[in-house]
């Protein structure tokens, strides 16, 4: 009586789920993710044990030239993460060819053409970074300038510029809110960092989409040139 008592007791008894921050489970394995930033998968450097590769690929091993960066602690700060060269080429490469097609990018170019729109291209109450800042772009109210392509980690206030560290780079808008060509005449700014004190790497939905996909095309070819070396 007392063995079929306890029986009862335990089944109706309920246990906390344990969570780990930072890891999902995909499929059979768990992959471990930046707690700040799920996007980001974190691998032991395959090479260098002392470091994490950090990347937005969840293939096993990593490829540590198509990754972020490395880090000597996790979280990564400004002080432990190095940034990938090759990376950032690959990322500005994907703004060129995708910054005018992105919501948010055409979002902006429509409210700085506005009769009440403010100047996002010049040098407000801070330094911008990108075309407009090198070329003057007058920008606002039908007259046309650069719109600023920013990360999302450090949103800047309504009618501000974001900070330089924080530009990716700048396309160029008409009076009417067009963009020059179907690149916008997209200019890289030369002063977008992967890591700041506001966090890390955050692209908006569409550019990340556009960056993983260029990402994975990348993984594939060498991969095949690797096996086509054995």
């Amino acid at each position: 009586m007392l063995l079929g008592s306890f029986a009862r007791s335990a089944r109706r008894a309920q246990f906390p789920r344990r969570t780990t921050l930072g890891l999902s489970l995909q499929g059979a394995r768990r992959v471990s993710t930046l707690p700040n930033n799920r996007d980001i998968y974190v691998f032991k450097h395959p090479l260098d044990a002392s470091k994490s590769l950090l990347t937005l690929l969840d293939t096993e091993p990593p490829t540590p030239q198509l990754a972020l960066g490395t880090t000597t602690s996790l979280p990564p700060t400004t002080t432990t993460f190095t940034e990938n060269p090759n990376f950032l080429d690959i990322l500005q490469s994907v703004l060129s060819d995708h910054a005018t097609h992105d919501p948010d990018v055409k979002q902006q170019a429509a409210v700085f053409a506005s009769p009440g729109g403010f100047n996002l291209g010049g040098s407000g109450g801070r330094d911008g970074a990108g075309g407009a800042n090198h070329q003057g772009g007058m920008g606002g109210a039908n007259r046309g300038g650069w719109v600023h392509v920013s990360d999302g980690r450090n949103p800047p206030d309504w009618g501000r510029i974001a900070w330089p560290e924080d530009i990716f780079g700048s396309v160029e808008v008409d009076g009417e809110g067009r963009f020059a060509g179907e690149d916008g005449n997209y200019q890289a700014s030369g002063t977008y960092r992967i890591i700041t004190r506001e966090g890390i790497l955050n692209l908006s939905p569409f550019l990340r989409s556009k960056l993983v996909q260029r990402l994975r095309e990348m993984e594939a070819s060498t991969n095949t040139s690797s096996s086509n070396d054995i």
